[in-house]
């Protein structure tokens, strides 16, 4: 009776196992399924890392060095970008930031990890990234310390289009670092979060703030930073204005395209994180009734 017993318990263990992976096959459909394009590979390394900390980089990249091309970032590269919109004290004097770049197939999106970056949130880098034009990537951004990472989007940069052998719109790269740079320094005051959605939500209709005098549209900035319950500057709302007319610049109906293309993943990302959360409860409490279960059955043994 026993035997019988355990039997049809480990029976019952086996199908809770396997019956999560089918359930998230059905509900999320073949893309969840679908492997990642193993498409093309770069690293950039700032100029002035010691080989130390390029052989701790590449560890954080989980590859070893010289299995793909590696590029190097110098400060004067990073100032070609950065200089004149991010502060002084933003970019430095020496080269720090590095990238891992791998091209994902159209669809795909980006996937943005970062270590020891202290400024930039992965979601500033990819509203910067699709901005700039790069949107199915997987990147990830490290330094050998606590940096702002402000200057990896040159690395990107440089990467992607060492990558694909063309060359990004020199406007959308420009007007790709105003944004991050914009969302940071907001950020700083109000916190990445809101930072990051009230520029969305200034995106989201470009196409009407074309049509708008510049009263009009600090009214609009204001509207959506009271619609988040954050309150901002007049020089913060000005900030905004300016990125608001850099951004129209720029194909607006392409990019709000974009824009909820990546409002898409991350939801996406949010309901998969959730789900695994609510499955690692469910076999917490599984297993937690089958130790109770033994406990009992063998203390009735003996």
């Amino acid at each position: 009776m026993m035997k019988k017993t355990i039997a049809a318990v480990l029976t019952l263990l086996l199908c809770f196992m396997i019956l999560p992976s089918a359930a998230f096959a059905d509900e999320e459909g073949d893309a969840v399924l679908t492997p990642a394009d193993s498409g093309e590979v770069r690293v950039t390394i700032g100029a002035n890392l010691d080989e130390a900390q390029i052989a701790q980089i590449y560890k954080d990249f989980g590859i070893e060095r010289g299995s793909v091309t590696e590029i190097t970032v110098t400060n004067a590269d990073e100032r070609a970008y950065l200089e004149g919109i991010a502060p002084e004290r933003k970019i430095g004097s020496v080269a720090l930031s590095c990238i891992y770049i791998k091209t994902l197939e159209e669809g795909e999106g980006l996937k943005i990890s970062t270590n020891h970056i202290n400024w930039c949130t992965s979601e500033m880098y990819m509203n910067a990234l699709i901005t700039a034009g790069i949107t199915d990537a997987e990147v990830k951004v490290s330094a050998p310390f606590d940096v702002s990472g402000t200057a990896a989007l040159t690395g990107i940069y440089k990467a992607y289009e060492d990558i694909t052998g063309t060359t990004l719109s020199e406007i959308a790269k420009t007007i790709g670092v105003e944004e991050l740079v914009t969302t940071g320094e907001l950020a700083e005051y109000i916190g990445s979060n809101e930072a990051t959605q009230i520029v969305n939500e200034l995106k989201k209709i470009l196409d009407q703030t074309q049509n708008m005098t510049d009263d009009e549209v600090r009214a609009e900035i204001k509207g959506i930073a009271e619609a988040y319950n954050v309150s901002i500057t007049d020089a913060q709302v000005d900030q905004l204005l300016k990125l608001c007319r850099s951004l129209e610049k720029l194909d607006v109906a392409q990019l709000q395209e974009k824009l909820v293309s990546l409002t898409k993943t991350l939801e996406g990302a949010k309901q998969v994180e959730s789900k695994l959360s609510e499955f690692a409860a469910g076999v917490k409490n599984f297993f937690g009734k089958v130790a109770d279960f033994f406990s009992r059955l063998f203390g009735k043994g003996n």
